[in-house]
């Protein structure tokens, strides 16, 4: 690994972050989260790229400062191109865009979902990094898929999605329980005192390795409608019972495709990448499955599983060791396949 040095642009979502890595080592990672989002259930788009367009000079410039270099040691850029929400992704690529032809460097897009798997590979995100091939469940607010890691850049999606997301079941099922946005950490801390065993729900039934969330955000809403017009306090008086018993249904749905997959393809290096993977259960199931099935399992640290902008700045690094550069016309895009 060469010992360039590159900036790392991250503005996907409503997280605003910026990262510095010298070879595959990150000498600095910073992000601000936008806590207006909070009030309203769920990310709002506009504000949300309002919100990068106050974040993103100073994050830049603490990143630059955390680091201890000065703006002309910098080898290259790299910046989320997409996935993501348009504007907000549009104020980090253009930003990108500015720097680089500013300091006369090369410019590197990134895609999300890529960097999410490839964080991996950052000096301090595991004691060794997977071996190729080896499968990632990747986990986010608004994605969940297996994809088959060949290389680097050879990722196959074996399984995806059919509707919601894992991280969006989490978010909808929070909102019927009235907890706050993001509802996954709130519903991971809750389930932690409650019994898993105490509530069932609908799991569904698919052949292949895709997923459907859908399914348990009805059937939640539907119990808890039930049994609300026989007591209006059971949520308040179950609310530990019913984090446990929706977090454990779906762990079990993720955890079921990937043991499936694994078993399929005959593949012992498994990895998990995107914010759903900082959930507490999902991390137990993983370390189970190492004594059950003899996988060597990929975990990553708290810091990469959140967007960052550590792997984007890490997929940068890769990309810029094979000079695999983009020029001043590039654009933002919402839909950006793996």
């Amino acid at each position: 690994m060469s010992d360039s040095i590159i900036l790392g642009i991250e503005s996907s979502c409503d997280d605003t972050s910026a990262a510095i890595i010298k070879g595959n080592s990150i000498l600095s990672n910073i992000a601000a989260n936008q806590e207006i989002h909070n009030e309203y259930g769920g990310v709002v788009p506009e504000l949300a790229s309002r919100a990068h367009q106050q974040n993103i000079i100073p994050v830049v410039e603490k990143s630059f400062t955390k680091a201890n270099i000065q703006q002309n040691a910098i080898s290259a850029i790299g910046f989320t191109r997409g996935p993501g929400l348009l504007g907000s992704l549009l104020v980090g690529t253009s930003f990108a865009k500015s720097l680089a032809m500013s300091l006369n460097i090369p410019l590197i897009e990134v895609n999300h979902l890529q960097a999410h798997i490839l964080a991996h590979f950052i000096d301090d995100a595991n004691p060794v990094p997977p071996k190729f091939p080896f499968l990632c469940l990747t986990v986010s607010g608004g994605h969940t898929m297996i994809v088959l890691v060949k290389d680097y850049f050879d990722m196959e999606i074996i399984g995806k999605t059919i509707d919601d997301a894992a991280g969006e079941a989490f978010d909808k099922i929070g909102k019927i329980l009235d907890l706050d946005y993001p509802a996954g950490p709130i519903i991971d801390r809750l389930a932690k005192e409650g019994n898993p065993d105490a509530f069932k729900f609908n799991k569904p039934k698919l052949e292949n390795y895709d997923y459907s969330f859908s399914g348990i955000k009805t059937s939640v809403l539907y119990f808890i409608q039930k049994e609300m017009k026989k007591n209006p306090d059971f949520i308040k008086e179950n609310m530990n019972d019913l984090c446990a018993s929706v977090q454990k249904c779906i762990i079990e749905i993720l955890m079921n495709k990937l043991e499936k997959a694994a078993k399929d393809l005959d593949i012992k290096e498994v990895a998990i990448a995107g914010g759903v993977s900082a959930n507490s259960a999902l991390r137990k199931a993983m370390q189970d499955n190492n004594e059950k099935f003899g996988w060597n399992i990929y975990i990553p640290k708290f810091e990469y599983t959140t967007d960052n902008a550590a792997m984007i700045a890490m997929v940068a690094q890769l990309k810029f060791e094979r000079g695999e550069f983009t020029d001043l016309r590039t654009t933002a895009t919402s839909k950006y396949d793996l």
